[in-house]
């Protein structure tokens, strides 16, 4: 309240106790103003013939005339050309080094009559304060949800080797209760992200409305004030569960000031009272996180009734949306071309998608179990998540119809067509197969022989074939020679029957070789 002000409040103070009868000393220490204060104001009610009550229900510019009507004004101090304030402070924020003496120095040069460094300081300050308004923030229950991590971390240490590992902690706070969730995990990546939200879900019971998280890139793939670009896991959780996600302006910390002020609770009073423990697994650590929340979210409030947990079960319970029946599943999106043997790779491993997709872009989805993968928003294969490095999962009716009518060729498959024409053909592919290294080695040397019958028929087919299996010439073109000479129409002979050896004494036979031999005298 300006000084006149209070002075006239004081007067009608003054003069209703005056009424009362007690003396200036009394009315002094009760309006805590001195007794020659008191004197000058009674005289000058005196004066204008003014008493209690007939001035109780004077305003106060009513009262102030009576009193003071002809006291001189006040001299107003002499006016300066006013700074121009919004471009010095725009300087200010667009130069790191510039320094508010600087401008002032380059303001005197202007205006060499202007004001002293220090008044210029004291209207900058003024100004800056009455721009810098905020706009006090009225939470409705159940809606926000605001998260970010602390600025500090605490130490997990390896039982073998001794070596500190830092843990971060995930720090969640609802807007109309203050009711505050916290754990630690290792890192501030995208998994750790995820599951830091399903486990505050749960913890709260139920789900927001909107969620507010800082610009984490986690979180935000690409940050902007007005058309921020989530990130496409983030975005299907949210989703998954039906809640918003609205991020915080960039550099606009007041925006998510709930979690600011909850992230200093949590370091004050989670953090700094685990300072003297020692931790060697992380689970350990959110045992002990855990009890202390429990703590902090009945920790009654000092301005208020009640605590977070009191105004959590009476506001924002009731308002949170019931979670869905089936947690979120974790899974990462990845953008790939589908290769020419209509295959994408992740993490070393290879996956179908129907031929017609080859030299696509397409969009891969991977569980822990599950890869998806969409064209255009539409799923068109879905396999089992494989670890086996360069090992493809493959779908058959992802191939060609030739591709599949050529792996569904098989040894015994090919012998058994090869019977319908006749034995002695199934005799030559069986052959065939038998003496290459691999089956797939005499894949086309039998469907060349098999295709023969539809130029030449079974019977010529079958008749060529015997001839090359009395000459044991098992091979595509013996049999297409003997086709095309037309010798399968040519009686065989037979073979005519081994000629008896002959006996004769020049001839030593195989045991003079095996027998030794005496030595002769010369």
């Amino acid at each position: 309240m300006p000084q006149e002000r209070l002075s006239i409040v004081k007067i009608k103070e003054v003069l209703r106790l005056h009424s009362l009868g007690l003396k200036q000393r009394q009315i002094a220490r009760s309006c805590s103003i001195s007794p020659s204060t008191v004197s000058d104001y009674l005289q000058a009610a005196a004066k204008a013939e003014l008493s209690w009550p007939a001035v109780a229900g004077w305003d106060d510019d009513k009262l102030e005339l009576t009193l003071w009507g002809d006291r001189p004004k006040p001299v107003p101090r002499r006016q300066h050309p006013a700074p121009d304030f919004p471009v010095i402070h725009q300087e200010l924020q667009s130069h790191s080094h510039l320094t508010l003496q600087l401008i002032w120095e380059e303001y005197r040069v202007a205006q060499p009559e202007g004001y002293r460094y220090s008044r210029f300081c004291d209207l900058y300050r003024e100004w800056l304060h009455k721009r810098d308004v905020v706009l006090r923030q009225q939470h409705r229950a159940g809606e926000k949800l605001f998260v970010d991590y602390a600025g500090d971390t605490i130490a997990v240490y390896n039982g073998t080797t001794g070596e500190a590992r830092r843990a971060v902690i995930f720090v969640a706070v609802l807007g109309a209760s203050n009711y505050t969730y916290a754990e630690a995990t290792w890192t501030q990546g995208l998994n750790d992200w995820i599951g830091s939200h399903l486990r505050t879900f749960e913890f709260l019971g139920g789900l927001p409305a909107v969620i507010v998280p800082d610009n984490l890139r986690s979180g935000v793939s690409r940050a902007c004030r007005y058309e921020p670009e989530l990130n496409r896991t983030y975005q299907e959780m949210a989703a998954h569960y039906g809640v918003a996600v609205t991020p915080a302006r960039p550099y606009k910390p007041r925006d998510k000031s709930k979690v600011e002020v909850g992230v200093q609770v949590v370091e004050r009073w989670i953090v700094a009272a685990l300072r003297k423990q020692k931790f060697f697994e992380l689970a350990s650590l959110n045992e002990a996180i855990a009890e202390l929340l429990e703590r902090l979210n009945q920790r009654r409030f000092r301005k208020r009734e009640g605590s977070r947990q009191s105004l959590f079960e009476t506001v924002d319970r009731p308002a949170l949306l019931p979670l869905p029946a089936q947690r979120y599943e974790f899974g990462t999106w990845k953008t790939a071309t589908a290769n020419i043997d209509y295959h994408v790779e992740l993490d070393h491993h290879y996956y179908s998608v129907p031929y017609t997709l080859t030299g696509q872009r397409v969009e891969i989805r991977a569980t822990a179990t599950t890869v998806e993968i969409f064209y255009r928003g539409q799923r068109v294969a879905s396999h089992v998540r494989g670890y086996v490095p360069y090992v493809a999962t493959t779908i058959n009716e992802h191939r060609p119809k030739s591709h599949q009518r050529y792996l569904e060729w098989t040894p015994s498959r090919l012998i058994e067509w090869a019977q319908t024409i006749g034995p002695a053909t199934g005799k030559v592919i069986e052959q065939i197969m038998v003496t290459r290294p691999h089956p797939e080695q005499g894949y086309r040397s039998c469907l060349g022989i098999l295709r023969l019958a539809d130029k030449y028929s079974h019977a010529r087919l079958e008749a060529a074939a015997q001839r090359a299996c009395l000459l044991t010439v098992f091979s595509y073109r013996s049999i297409k020679s003997i086709l095309e000479k037309q010798l399968d129409r040519v009686p065989v002979e037979p073979l005519s029957s081994p000629q008896p050896p002959v006996i004769h004494r020049n001839i030593r036979g195989a045991d003079y070789f095996t027998t030794p031999k005496k030595p002769t005298l010369q």
